[in-house]
């Protein structure tokens, strides 16, 4: 009626499926985050200005006597990848006479 083995092989099939699914899905997870456009400052393209081209981010550092303050980027220009609708087509906004 019912063949051992090829349960057992059907079975050990599913098994091997199961687990190679668990382990890539694992992996594919990890690896999700979105690559983001990153200026030679270190700093996205969120956080410059259009255009000035000026970083607006704010980083602590350090004065004197363990005293610390909020510094502005010395970034003046985005150097990082072309965003792709720059690059297509150029912004049309605000008109320009």
């Amino acid at each position: 009626m019912f063949d051992p083995i090829s349960l057992i092989a059907g079975a050990g099939l599913v098994g091997g499926g199961w687990v190679a699914g668990r382990i890539s899905r694992r992996r594919s997870a990890q690896s999700a985050q979105p690559a983001q456009a990153m200026c030679g400052c270190g700093h996205n393209l969120a956080l410059h200005d259009r255009e000035s081209g000026d970083c607006h981010s704010e980083s602590m550092r350090k004065t004197g006597y363990g005293l610390k303050e909020w510094a502005r980027c010395g970034c003046r220009r985005y150097t990082g990848p072309t965003p792709l609708e720059d690059f297509f087509t150029p912004p049309t906004l605000p008109p320009v006479s």
